[in-house]
């Protein structure tokens, strides 16, 4: 039996679940069903394999931590596959623990990569780097570095640090070709795609063009005016003005930003900023006051200046104003952005990731099913939501962080 676990365990090694299966499908110990699991997982049967892995998590006996912990780590890869967030972390922390007291460092490694991905998907970078820095620094399995090196490539493009993320792409290339398994090497290939794919658009003087991830960097340092629509915000390099929390006063300097160095009438102001379909004097008083808001708000940075027909943006100590602007404008445009990944989400996970509420990011859903541009299946807990990746658009490993003042 022992030779048919070790040539089972030595197959999905190598990528190959089928080859695993052919030892081990007609077996019902524990070692077989977690192989099984495993197997399963690696053919896509999501379900299956965490039905096998939990029978085998029970039919360890008290004495075999290690192979329960194992179970643990691989049914927390499948809820990350699953994009079930919700997933009990703490499950896999203490799994974590037991194989690194055990001396499985290697498994010790992925638990710990798992962690550090799931807090990527969330957003929160700082753990994700903590997570990543406490993992042994001994030498990995080649696909164990694989996973490692894509987590760094993911928390340098969230942080808009270009040629980090390249350099642990290379990296993870080279583990992917040592490792022989051709999924490993789709990941990081895919992953790769995603840097020279368009990240956002440059609107300046009534033109616009896309821009890859390297650009958007590049302007985080320039002394260009940039008024950001990711994160709604007005920024020159070390000074940052946030306007989230002020859409109508972000929508004033957005419009104002693209039309510089010309100016815009109050009617086109208040048609786009306000939503007004007709013009009375109710919206030019309403005008005069959010232009002087803005004004307050933008004085670091730039004046808005009156001009015969209406306002004109005049920036302070540059002579360049641009817009960063998504790659498409959607109204779910972040709730696309996640779904573009190929991946199944429920939407329980896209709330925790968009950090809102569920039945913020159900309605969302909800509309852009009815315009197609999403579909789900399943019922109840059980609804997934997917997406084919949209050409032109970045995943959701591209949404940038929060842009650090410089």
């Amino acid at each position: 039996m022992e030779s048919l676990i070790t040539a089972a365990a030595r197959a999905l090694q190598a990528g190959d679940p089928l080859g695993a299966l052919n030892r081990v499908a007609l077996r019902n110990d524990a070692p077989s069903l977690a192989l099984r699991g495993i197997a399963m997982a690696q053919l896509g049967d999501l379900a299956k394999a965490k039905t096998l892995l939990r029978s085998a998590a029970r039919a360890f006996g008290p004495r075999e931590a290690v192979a329960r912990a194992r179970c643990v780590v691989a049914e927390a890869e499948i809820a990350l596959v699953s994009r079930d967030l919700n997933w009990p972390a703490n499950t896999l922390v203490a799994a974590r623990a037991t194989l690194a007291s055990h001396g499985d460092l290697a498994n010790a490694a992925h638990a710990g990569h798992i962690e550090a991905r799931r807090l990527l998907l969330l957003g929160r970078l700082d753990e994700a780097e903590r997570t990543l820095a406490d993992i042994k620094s001994t030498p990995l399995p080649p696909a164990a570095q694989v996973g490692r090196e894509l987590v760094i490539a993911g928390i340098a493009i969230r942080r808009l640090r270009t040629k980090d993320a390249r350099a642990a792409l290379g990296r993870a290339a080279s583990a992917a070709r040592q490792a022989g398994i051709p999924a490993l090497a789709a990941e990081v290939e895919g992953t790769s795609r995603v840097l020279d794919t368009p990240a956002a658009r440059l609107i300046t003087r009534g033109h616009e063009r896309p821009l890859l991830l390297e650009e958007v960097e590049d302007l985080v340092t320039s002394e260009a005016l940039v008024v950001d629509t990711f994160h709604h915000a007005v920024r020159r390099r070390g000074i940052l003005v946030p306007l989230g929390t002020r859409p109508v006063l972000f929508a004033l300097a957005r419009i104002l930003a693209q039309a510089w160095p010309a100016d815009v009438s109050r009617e086109g102001l208040i048609t786009g900023a306000f939503q007004a379909r007709h013009v009375d004097e109710s919206h030019r008083a309403r005008l005069r006051v959010e232009i002087g808001r803005l004004r307050t708000k933008l004085k670091p940075l730039a004046d808005v200046s009156a001009t015969r027909q209406g306002f004109a943006l005049t920036p302070r100590n540059t002579r360049q104003v641009l817009v960063l602007a998504r790659p498409v404008e959607e109204k779910h445009a972040n709730v696309l952005a996640f779904l573009s990944d190929g991946e199944p989400w429920s939407s329980s996970a896209l709330a925790l990731a968009l950090g809102t509420s569920a039945r913020t990011v159900q309605r969302a859903l909800e509309e852009l099913a009815r315009s197609n541009k999403v579909q789900s299946f399943g019922h109840g807990r059980a609804r997934r939501w997917m997406t084919p990746p949209v050409p032109g658009f970045p995943t959701g490993l591209l949404l940038p962080g929060p842009l650090m003042k410089t």
